[in-house]
């Protein structure tokens, strides 16, 4: 294994909060810290993503027993790769966590 992911700053939609400029500078708690809650969605709620998550009782998407699900492109599609990086970072988790 060629590196180690610190997976609890891993968000429920497979983003890094390590080193995010928002988060460094206070304008962002993440979301783990605001149970979905964040500044990206102030004013709509939860994040459906970080809700789909905790409904599944897994620490991120791509380890859902349900992953890819019909909901995926939906939930993220500012990121056109996200099922190819989900999987990949689950991989990674199980390596690290087995």
């Amino acid at each position: 294994m060629d590196r180690q992911t610190y997976f609890e700053g891993i968000t429920a939609c497979g983003e890094n909060c390590a080193g995010c400029a928002k988060k460094a500078a206070g304008q962002c708690r993440g979301c783990r810290e605001s149970d979905g809650c964040c500044e990206e969605w102030a004013g709509t709620g939860r994040c459906p993503i970080h809700s789909c998550v905790q409904a599944h009782g897994v620490l991120f998407c791509g380890l859902c027993g349900s992953f890819p699900c019909k909901e995926l492109p939906g939930l993220l599609n500012w990121n056109p790769n996200a099922a190819e990086h989900l999987a990949a970072l689950a991989e990674q988790y199980r390596e690290q966590t087995c």
